[in-house]
């Protein structure tokens, strides 16, 4: 048992922060049908060149990919409005869509391009089509347009373009659903290449596959990346000395730490909501356990005790507790440990197993692998009624991290015999995958915002 878990739990050349040879590229599996329509009007650009990102085709693929939208393809489209004054209410609404994002881009003399964009709101729209006129303070009638839910204007250069689409995007998901969207993050991950002379490689790109980028390459395995809460750094475990053992690396300088090097196994960090401490597994007393380290003083508490293999540990968001695996009861389940006092609770009962448990931002569910007769599959678990909700039907799911808004989670799954990235929204009704060019891929971890 204990080294099912080890090999099933811990999933060193430092390189220069460099292009990986591989991109990922994510399709959508389900759940596009269930998704509210929008309208997102191709930007305006009269430029003598294309521009180097279509910014209204990264914004539409966003929004669909949140498994909340489903974009209405240019070619559905009634029309082409490039501002609200354009906007034909009538037209939108007999498609189902109740709100529209348009813009133009220009280019000033310097080479930057300056975007222009709305957010309308199509329904009010209509209802105020002629009657959208108010007193100003000196009495006279002036147009109020408040069916325009934002009109913002930003600079920006081209290398920053797509950057700043993802930004438009986190602006429109939050304005239509009162929560903050997770486009500008990243997304960490370990890709296996068996044939290539440095097999172990950790990435990180852009939580949609985008700009990915080779952060660390070794000949010895690289497991468990976890992002500190600022999003610099990563905690991961490397083999590269012949022995588990845990590193910090910066990913923008390359700079890296060793942290623990204990007898037999170091494993599973994760940092705490404030980044000052690591809890992490170790096996120095002959079993998994888990400890907490103060990263300023050195300072190692031991948290689980006992005969049996406690080890996945998770923050809770108010970084007074944290949950974690254990077979105590003979197969693994999820359990609460308060950091305060050491009282420990089980968390999960249903499914004969239940392992690698995460907590959402907003501390309401509890995602974990749920073993049951159809395999190994992702759950949601409603922490305060207990009510547990399936949400992947894929093949031996594993490794979940939640978006930093707890709307969608990416896990590891198999497809065409191959280990892939997958995400699902939080509510299981949208799914999407990111198959690699190259190299199965494993242990992913989503970022915080950035």
């Amino acid at each position: 048992m204990l080294k099912r878990l080890i090999f099933g739990w811990m999933l060193v050349i430092a390189s220069s922060f460099q292009v990986a040879n591989a991109a990922l590229e994510l399709v959508i599996t389900d759940g596009v049908d269930s998704a509210r329509p929008i309208g997102i009007v191709p930007f305006k650009w009269d430029g003598p060149k294309p521009l180097p990102h279509d910014v209204s085709a990264v914004i539409a693929s966003d929004l669909q990919r949140s498994g909340k939208f489903s974009p209405v393809a240019t070619n559905k489209m009634p029309q082409t409005p490039y501002n609200e004054s354009e906007v034909n209410f009538d037209a939108w609404i007999n498609l189902g869509v109740d709100a529209l994002l348009t813009g133009s881009i220009t280019q000033d003399a310097t080479g930057n391009y300056i975007i222009n964009y709305q957010l309308v709101d199509v329904v009010r729209g209509q209802l105020t089509q002629g009657h959208n006129q108010s007193l100003s303070g000196d009495g006279q009638l002036v147009s109020s347009k408040d069916y325009v839910l934002f009109n913002k204007r930003a600079t920006v250069s081209g290398e920053r373009l797509r950057e700043y689409a993802h930004r438009i995007s986190d602006l429109v998901y939050e304005e239509l659903t009162g929560e903050r969207g997770a486009f500008l993050t990243r997304i960490a991950y370990v890709v296996v290449t068996d044939k290539d002379s440095y097999p172990y490689q950790l990435r990180v790109a852009d939580y949609d596959g985008y700009n990915e980028r080779l952060v660390l390459r070794s000949k010895q395995p690289l497991m468990s990346p976890a992002w500190s809460p600022d999003g610099k750094k990563l905690a991961y475990v490397s083999f590269q000395n012949g022995q588990a053992e845990i590193f910090i690396m910066n990913i923008y300088t390359g700079e890296r730490e060793k942290v623990t090097s204990y007898p037999r196994h170091n494993g599973a960090p994760k940092f705490s909501p404030d980044g000052k401490t690591l809890a992490l597994v170790l096996s120095k007393t002959g079993t998994l356990q888990v400890y907490t380290l103060d990263l300023a003083s050195r300072k190692l508490t031991q948290i689980t005790r006992g005969r049996s293999n406690n080890t996945e540990p998770f923050w809770n968001p108010d970084g007074k507790s944290l949950i974690f695996t254990s077979d105590r009861g003979g197969k693994p389940q999820i359990y609460q440990v308060n950091l305060a006092d050491g009282a420990t609770n089980r968390l999960t009962w249903q499914g004969s197993q239940n392992l690698g448990g995460q907590i959402t931002p907003d501390g309401r569910f509890l995602v974990m692998v749920n073993r049951s007769n159809s395999g190994f599959n992702l759950a949601k678990q409603d922490l305060e009624t207990g009510a547990v909700q399936i949400l992947t039907k894929t093949l031996l799911d594993e490794s979940p991290s939640i978006a930093p808004n707890g709307s969608m989670v990416i896990y590891s799954s198999m497809y065409n015999k191959n280990n892939v990235l997958s995400m699902v929204s939080i509510d299981g009704r949208f799914k999407a995958r990111l198959p690699a060019t190259n190299g199965r891929v494993r242990a992913p971890a989503w970022s915080p915002f950035l």
